[in-house]
């Protein structure tokens, strides 16, 4: 029987951070998730999130403009499906919404929530026939960019057992600066954690080669997308050139890039976001390429919240590779929590939830506090329903 749409509404949520995000492109001082709900009109809500990192200095979508996609085009398109048949129904707002890989990523999260509770199932159950694993490691990113400061936090989060793998974010000082920098850090944690660089393409390729080169001597482990999304080239030469892997995470943003890397053995790594892949769905099969390229998959994150967390942990958990870990940090950056329960890290892991759909419930007095509108919601509401 078919399921249609009763409503849907998306929601721009400002949540303050913990401190200062110091990228290569932006400093970012608090994050603007996109909460979607989508009810059924068998009863059912599904809850998504759709969150970019620093507006619009990241990629082309920003939170306003991701719920603009959902209000003004991809909303009156789910009124026409089935909104049971995931698949069906992204491949129908695929055709006639292009590129605005978020504000779908956060529409699919909502169905596939839908249908996990509609089944009484995990959404790792629809997606991935099941589950690898019932947690996994989580990296923590060092971002102050002040040397001191980051030891300090990096000490207590190993004296916490919360994080023994290191991000650094580099790429905004002089080469030598930033090897310097990581080069302390690294020296502080010894072999007690892992060490990590991500330049965000704040590199051209002569600076990446020194810099990467650099990077080796100081015990660096990984070196995320030294270069700008577009060099593809550049990123298969530096990756042949050096020992340390080249992780690639702004060129890849769904299938079909990662095709044209893996092809084109322009990194070792990928860095797999569901919100750059377009979703859960075309995530999974980003990963299915990797894996069949030998390429390893660190799981990804664009600093969500607790409900994108929760779907990338969903999928994550099915992936029979995970070489690298992940960073699904996000809910630890912010200082209020936007779930009746939050996601439970210990041991340097995050579990995965367990209930059905996405494990995961909102709670709706903070959702009303730190929602940007802080009135009523405007629901769009199908076929005349109150």
């Amino acid at each position: 029987m078919k399921v249609a749409l009763h409503s849907i509404e998306a929601i721009l949520v400002d949540l303050p951070t913990i401190r200062p995000h110091v990228l290569a492109m932006a400093t970012m001082h608090r994050q603007t998730i996109v909460l979607v709900r989508i009810r059924t009109d068998d009863g059912i809500e599904g809850i998504g999130e759709g969150t970019t990192i620093g507006g619009l200095s990241y990629c082309e979508e920003s939170a306003e403009g991701i719920k603009l996609a959902i209000d003004t085009y991809i909303a009156p398109l789910l009124a026409t499906c089935d909104v049971s048949r995931v698949a069906e129904t992204m491949g129908a707002i695929g055709r006639h919404v292009v590129g605005n890989h978020i504000a779908k990523c956060a529409v699919e999260t909502a169905l596939l929530d839908a249908a996990g509770k509609r089944l009484g199932v995990p959404v790792s159950t629809l997606i991935g026939g099941g589950r690898v694993r019932n947690s996994m490691p989580v990296a923590w990113t060092l971002a102050s960019g002040d040397t001191a400061r980051d030891i300090e936090e990096a000490e207590a989060m190993i004296a916490a057992r919360r994080h023994n793998i290191f991000k650094l974010k580099i790429g905004k000082r002089d080469v030598r600066a930033d090897v310097a920098h990581v080069a302390a850090i690294k020296r502080a944690i010894g072999d007690r954690g892992s060490v990590r660089v991500d330049v965000n393409q704040g590199w051209d390729e002569t600076q990446a080669d020194r810099g990467i080169a650099l990077l080796a001597d100081a015990g660096c482990d990984l070196v995320e997308q030294p270069v700008a999304k577009e060099r593809l080239a550049a990123m298969a030469r530096l990756s042949a050139r050096h020992s340390i892997p080249l992780m690639a995470d702004e060129a890849l943003h769904g299938p079909r890039s990662a095709f044209r890397i893996a092809a084109d053995v322009g990194a070792r790594v990928f860095a797999l976001k569901i919100a750059q892949s377009g979703g859960l769905l075309p995530a999974r099969e980003v990963a299915s390429i990797a894996d069949a390229a030998g390429i390893g998959l660190y799981g990804g994150t664009m600093l969500e919240a607790g409900i994108g967390t929760a779907a990338s942990a969903q999928l994550f958990a099915t992936l029979p590779h995970l070489a690298w870990g992940t960073e699904l940090f996000g809910p630890l950056l912010l200082t209020e929590e936007i779930l009746a329960e939050p996601l439970a890290y210990a041991d340097f892991a995050l579990r995965v939830p367990e209930g059905p759909g996405l494990g995961v419930a909102i709670d709706a007095d903070k959702l009303a506090h730190f929602r940007r509108d802080r009135t009523a919601p405007t629901l769009h509401m199908v076929g005349g329903h109150a």
